[in-house]
């Protein structure tokens, strides 16, 4: 049985599709990171859809500063990172250690 996750921070909707768009990107860089890829077609296919996603992010910022939200809450934006399993997806992104396959 899996362990409980704890509950997601308050977010408003707009930082909650900032969140979102921020992991959807991650998780395309990640596949097109050559040091952990398969295929140039798979990369190819996360770097095309990488630019609509970019633009969703873009939009999702967009929103949050033309409402004012000038700041970043980046303790509570980062709990929900974590909580959404951010760590892991975002080391997809890095280079793998020498020893790791």
């Amino acid at each position: 049985m899996l362990p409980e996750l704890p509950p997601l921070p308050a977010l408003t909707r707009a930082e909650g599709r900032l969140v979102d768009c921020y992991l959807e990107v991650l998780d395309l860089l990640g596949r097109i990171n050559p040091a952990r890829g398969t295929t140039t077609y798979q990369g190819l296919r996360a770097a095309q859809a990488l630019v609509s996603k970019s633009i969703e992010l873009r939009e999702a910022l967009t929103v949050m500063h033309d409402r004012g939200e000038s700041e970043l809450h980046s303790a509570t934006l980062g709990r929900a990172l974590r909580v959404l399993d951010g760590e892991r997806r975002a080391r997809r992104v890095t280079v793998p250690p020498r020893d790791e396959p």
